[in-house]
């Protein structure tokens, strides 16, 4: 792809367009197009293999046919048709290899969507704040949970009792220097110096999360976005996605960032200063160390009612661009709780004559006591959305409301499972005869051995879901043969096309699974959690001299999840592996946060970033200074997550421009998943704003597209805006143009249709070069009044 060259003094500020006719003429019309989930390359987009980079850069631009680079000096030439653009973002979502290592912050991602699924309400401020609150507390105890587990594998399996086991040292020679067995009483074989040491891996990790957020915010979030005064006549109420510091949150980011970062370290801290400071207390220690213990520990408690008040304090100035930054907070406290750190490391390396490393050390409570807060969390949580809910239901919102508690449910549980199995796994490799060591602690065992039973349920529950798949497909078959009368049948191929139609349907089912998988995994964590703090053995252990159907089950359940949890850690190791060398695997894994990322970082700031912080002002910028320089028309044409960032950046145009843009939408998710999953941003009125406020809206779908469908608005606005579904197959049989039996497209390749040509032509039509009188606020448009097509 050739670079266009510079037009420094040409280019008016138009992103590297030579400016045509002034507003009010006659202007070129334009077509960005911005691919969907998975991503492209321009010369797809384009059609023709000679592009040209318009402006951008290597990781998201603009691009243009060859022999379009010039369009706007030849407007004569595009009479026509219009000049088609393409916008690549893939690389902000599949980029480098480095990209694999965002596996690893997947249950930070997931809370983050939490935080932006809120019911719509309306007069309910305070209780859309403690929405999130409790949302951003759920956030910092994924990160407390990471770093414990951390500490759990380095601290305690390795350092405490791998390396105070003679059994175990001499298994792993590189111990040895901190065995007091086999380096004779060497300085590091101390308890203390042992547990100071292995310190380092848990704050190197929590360093490496300090490091990947600001890099990434620096890479893909420091784009401004246009700056704009908020519309007096715009209802700003009906969605934030309108609101010029929606996009920009470079403030909230770092002030969490400086928070997790803190409570990590504190978390490290605690991990080594608390054994210490218990074998102090003991009748007879050394009454110095002792006082130091309770400080250390005074100090501890402290920082952590910092670190829980820097969470709570809000953080979104959403009404403008917040260009400030609490420089004193985000470098005190992280600073803060590394000298913590350090002191607490010199006090548990002070030499303690008779401190022995025996048993484990006190994980149980430390699990313990984050399950049951996560829980209770979670709980709290879903009566807030609960609470909104009530406020303005929804017939279509998912779970009622609740989709975030119990998005927020799975993020916990998947911060247990990856987090246990990673200990599982490292006692069982320090372990292998299981003989030596206590291993991990007893709650990791049980939350591993309610996996089993949460998969028995997601088993019956994909087998409900697949003979209602079947019968719906049967039912489809006599659909298809009445759109296709008077041809010849085909039972094979009427077959296909029935089961894409219901396969398709499947993701209409998403708040089913999701709603049952989070209670079932409720109700499982609370009896993990009740029998490993009344038992304090394993299942197997807890469940000896009981029935022997009860007892064999416990052992089948134990075994069976730790045997789970280890292939799922291996699994989770060679997808990153792939991931990492291999390109086609990493723009697999880009899908995924595709959706997972177009939120910003609200939430948790060591989630992957949100792509969209560069992506929506990228394409307002374009769109606002390509309007302002040609007076141009303009159609912005999304596919799948396209048409979502295709939304975002026109409400994010100023309400005059906006009304100089048309929508073309196709496969779009906007409504099937984002505004049900979504509503307080996606939602039918924040919808139904969008199409009163560009100069119209065209949305096209397939029966067979398990990701797009209709938009939904209510009343005259619905047809206005979805066009019947399209035809999947084109042709049922063969004919003159078809000779070839047609293949069945569901989410791609909408642009193959005729019907697409046609709504973008009428679209182009319906605009106009000089900018049109606005209308008063909240006044729909009333179709063919101003010489449209009468159905926009």
């Amino acid at each position: 792809m050739e670079q266009t060259q510079e037009r420094s003094g040409a280019d008016g500020g138009t992103g590297g367009a030579v400016p045509g006719p002034r507003p009010g003429e006659t202007g070129t019309a334009l077509e960005l197009l911005v691919h969907g989930v998975g991503g492209t390359t321009p010369a797809e987009m384009l059609d023709d293999p000679r592009t040209v980079r318009i402006t951008g850069d290597h990781v998201a631009a603009v691009f243009r046919r060859t022999e379009d680079a010039d369009a706007e000096s030849r407007p004569e030439d595009y009479r026509d048709r219009p000049v088609p653009e393409a916008y690549v973002w893939c690389n902000l979502t599949s980029g480098n290899g480095t990209r694999a290592l965002w596996l690893l912050l997947l249950p930070f991602m997931v809370v983050n969507l939490a935080h932006w699924m809120r019911p719509t309400a309306r007069g309910r401020i305070r209780t859309v704040r403690l929405y999130g609150l409790l949302v951003r507390l759920t956030g910092l105890t994924l990160t407390v949970l990471l770093v414990a587990a951390a500490c759990e594998v380095a601290i305690d399996l390795v350092a405490w009792q791998c390396a105070g086991t003679s059994a175990c040292a001499e298994r792993h020679s590189w111990l040895g220097f901190l065995s007091p067995a086999a380096s004779d009483g060497g300085w590091w074989s101390a308890p203390g110096r042992r547990l100071a040491l292995a310190a380092a891996v848990p704050a190197a990790l929590t360093g490496l999360l300090w490091y990947l957020s600001l890099r990434t915010w620096r890479a893909y979030e420091s784009q401004q976005p246009m700056d704009r005064s908020t519309d007096p006549q715009e209802d700003a109420g009906r969605t934030a996605l309108n609101r010029p510091g929606f996009w920009y949150g470079r403030r909230l980011v770092a002030r969490l960032r400086a928070a997790h970062t803190a409570a990590g370290l504190l978390t490290v801290a605690a991990a080594v200063g608390v054994p210490a400071a218990r074998f102090d207390r003991a009748p007879g220690g050394p009454a110095l160390l002792d006082t130091l213990g309770w400080l250390l520990e005074a100090a501890l408690a402290a920082g952590t009612i910092a670190v829980v008040g820097v969470t709570c304090r809000r953080g979104r100035s959403e009404n403008r661009l917040d260009r400030e930054l609490d420089r004193h907070l985000v470098r005190r406290l992280p600073l803060a709780a590394l000298v913590l750190l350090v002191l607490t490391l010199v006090y548990a390396g002070w030499s303690r004559p008779g401190w022995t490393s025996a048993g484990r050390l006190p994980g149980d409570a430390t699990f313990g006591a984050i399950t049951l807060v996560q829980g209770l969390l979670v709980i709290a949580l879903a009566a807030t959305a609960h609470a909104l809910h009530r406020t303005l239901p929804g017939a279509r919102t998912a779970i009622r409301g609740l989709g975030g508690p119990a998005v927020a449910m799975l993020a916990c549980a998947l911060g247990g499972v990856m987090t246990g199995g990673v200990a599982q796994r490292v006692s069982d490799w320090l372990d292998g005869t299981g003989a030596f060591l206590d291993g991990p602690p007893v709650l990791l065992t049980w939350q591993a051995s309610v996996i089993p039973p949460l998969l028995v349920v997601v088993l019956l529950l994909c087998a409900t879901l697949a003979r209602r798949t079947w019968r719906l497909a049967r039912a489809e078959r006599a659909a298809v043969e009445d759109e296709h009368p008077g041809e010849t049948g085909d039972p094979a191929r009427t077959r296909r096309i029935a089961t894409a139609r219901a396969m398709a349907g499947l993701t209409d089912q998403g708040p089913l699974i999701v709603a049952i998988v989070s209670v079932t995994t409720l109700l499982l964590g609370a009896a993990a959690l009740v029998g490993a703090l009344t038992t304090d053995r394993a299942p197997a252990d807890a469940a000896r001299g009981t029935y022997p159907v009860v007892h064999g089950a416990a052992q089948t359940a134990q075994a069976l999840g730790s045997w789970l949890i280890g292939l799922g850690f291996i699994l989770f190791v060679t997808w990153g592996r792939r991931a990492y060398k291999d390109a086609s695997a990493r723009r697999t894994i880009g899908i995924l946060w595709d959706v997972g990322t177009f939120w910003p970082r609200a939430a948790h700031p060591f989630a992957p970033p949100c792509y969209a912080e560069r992506a929506v002002p990228d394409l307002t910028w374009r769109m606002a200074t390509w309007t302002r320089a040609t007076g141009g028309r303009l159609v912005i044409s999304g596919h799948s997550q396209g048409s979502v960032l295709a939304a975002a950046a026109a409400w994010q145009l100023a309400p005059s421009a906006r009304r100089r843009v048309a929508l073309l939408t196709y496969g779009s998710p906007l409504e099937r998943l984002y505004g049900r999953w979504f509503p307080a941003h996606f939602g039918p009125d924040a919808l139904g704003s969008l199409h009163r406020d560009v100069d119209c809206w065209r949305n096209l779908h397939r029966l067979t597209d398990p990701i797009g469908g209709p938009v939904r608005l209510p009343g005259d606005s619905g047809p206005a805006v979805d066009r019947e579904p399209l035809k999947d197959p084109l042709t049922y049989g063969r004919t003159e143009l078809h000779p070839l039996p047609a293949p069945i497209l569901g989410h791609s390749d909408y642009q193959a249709d005729p019907a697409f040509a046609e709504e973008r032509r009428r679209l182009l039509a319906r605009l106009r070069p000089e900018v049109p009188a606005a209308r008063p606020a909240g006044q729909a448009r009333v179709p063919g009044a101003d010489g449209g097509p009468a159905d926009c």
